[in-house]
């Protein structure tokens, strides 16, 4: 693997979702009027259209179709994502 992200990864459900935790994470700061799952999604739609139009999927008008669900599928599981791991770093996930 010579690549950190590439165009195939961004446009699977796994490397789509990492992206968009990674990017939002970074600019929620600054864009602070904006709120994060906003953020999250208009970025994962941004991500996703992006790795659909660099593979070449874009023949077809189902693909332009489905891109703003899969962009909310993302953008929550992202945040979830993020949520858990906070969740974990504050110790809130531990049962006794």
């Amino acid at each position: 693997m010579d690549e950190f992200f590439s165009w195939q990864m961004l446009a699977t459900f796994a490397g789509a979702t990492a992206a968009t935790g990674i990017l939002t994470q970074f600019l929620k700061n600054l864009i602070p009027k904006l709120p994060t799952q906003w953020l999250s999604y208009l970025l994962a739609l941004v991500l996703l259209c992006a790795a659909t139009a660099a593979i070449g999927d874009f023949t077809e008008w189902t693909s332009w179709a489905i891109l703003p669900l899969n962009a909310a599928l993302v953008s929550m599981a992202s945040n979830g994502a993020f949520a858990a791991l906070k969740r974990a770093a504050e110790g809130k996930g531990k049962t006794e």
